[in-house]
């Protein structure tokens, strides 16, 4: 299971990096944004648990944060970033939503609406970081 949730959340991302950063611009704005988890964050982490989910989520934030750093060589103004979309009502979500309170648990729609407002929002400054879906900047 903990090959599977790094399969999924940290080495498919990768390799998405691997090969759509070099084909990012080197001048003007481009955004390579990716779907992380607040529960990946190292320093947020305060009820534990959920292992295997938690550390790929992490690494594919490390991975995130160290390909921005490569990417700014190279294009300056290109935005490596990782994104916590909330709770989205989904059969992944569904064990998790009964502590969720209605107005924090967010159709597919929803979600990618917020997650579109952060993404216009970002600025190169921005890169190698991790927003959640208000804009909120959060902890690696």
């Amino acid at each position: 299971q903990m090959a599977q949730a790094f399969a999924i959340n940290a080495i498919g991302p990768a390799l998405l990096m691997k090969h759509f950063l070099p084909l990012m611009p080197r001048q003007g704005r481009a955004v390579f944004a990716t779907l992380s988890a607040k529960v990946g964050s190292i320093g947020d982490n305060r009820v534990g648990g959920w292992y295997s989910y938690r550390a790929s989520k992490a690494a594919l934030n490390q991975l995130v944060h160290t390909a921005a750093i490569e990417l700014q060589r190279r294009a300056p103004t290109a935005i490596c970033v990782a994104l916590h979309p909330g709770t989205v009502d989904s059969a992944l979500s569904a064990a998790f939503q009964g502590g969720v309170s209605p107005e924090k648990l967010f159709s597919p729609a929803t979600a990618a609406a917020h997650l579109l407002r952060v993404i216009d929002g970002l600025t190169p400054q921005d890169s190698g970081s991790f927003f959640a879906w208000d804009g909120q900047a959060l902890p690696w």
